[in-house]
């Protein structure tokens, strides 16, 4: 697959991605979850330069280094940055147009995830962070 498209619930924003995506992954932290309103989130990875956005540049919020874009019309989550994973964006999975197209390989910040959440699936799990941060930045 080289093209990848999504976008947000109400349609103002949509986007393409024309590489390959770089990760996919689970994340139980709490702050992907008040981000998502769900139990944990799930991301595709690209190169960011690879991305375009159609439609509304949509809404942004976070704490440095960290901003998350969501839809300003609907409030749908669309991305995650970091500014120390300089080059990346991670698209929620369920903003992708295929989801089912891109199967998580590992399950990220173990250690907050909420006790009752059980998935058998045999992937690797990571306490924390699931992609390298410069050292000793886990957040």
């Amino acid at each position: 697959m080289s093209q990848h498209t999504g976008g947000c619930r109400c349609g103002a924003i949509r986007f393409e991605v024309a590489g390959a995506p770089v990760h996919i992954s689970y994340c139980h932290c709490g702050d992907c979850r008040r981000a998502s309103g769900a139990p944990l989130s799930a991301f595709v990875g690209f190169r960011a330069a690879d991305l375009t956005f159609h439609g509304a540049k949509g809404a942004a919020y976070g704490e440095a280094p960290v901003e998350r874009r969501f839809c300003a019309t609907c409030g749908s989550p669309i991305s995650y940055a970091d500014a120390r994973l300089d080059g990346q964006i991670f698209l929620m999975l369920g903003a992708m147009d295929r989801p089912e197209d891109y199967v998580p390989t590992v399950h990220g910040y173990t250690r907050e995830k909420l006790p009752y959440l059980h998935i058998d699936d045999g992937l690797p799990r990571r306490e924390t962070t699931t992609v390298p941060r410069p050292e000793g930045e886990n957040r």
